[in-house]
């Protein structure tokens, strides 16, 4: 059986191969803090997802525009 791509890999692949890596940016969780960083640097740092996982992208834009948004749950104090 064929696994479908999620929404998040077409995303990625597209980035990636189709269109200017370049415009796009990636947020993701790094403990409590939000960081932002542009795509290509992202998959560097990633190391192909082994030392940050997919499951930590908070937000992905392709310039000013958000194509990707995950809700974070807030902790409680």
């Amino acid at each position: 059986m064929n696994k479908r791509k999620g929404n998040l890999e077409e995303i990625l692949s597209k980035a990636k191969y189709y269109d200017d890596i370049d415009l796009y940016n990636v947020s993701y969780r790094d403990f409590d803090n939000i960081v932002n960083v542009g795509l290509e640097e992202f998959l560097f740092l990633s190391s192909n997802f082994e030392s940050i996982p997919m499951s930590r992208i908070v937000e992905i834009k392709r310039g000013s525009d958000v194509i990707y948004s995950k809700s974070i749950r807030q902790k409680k104090p």
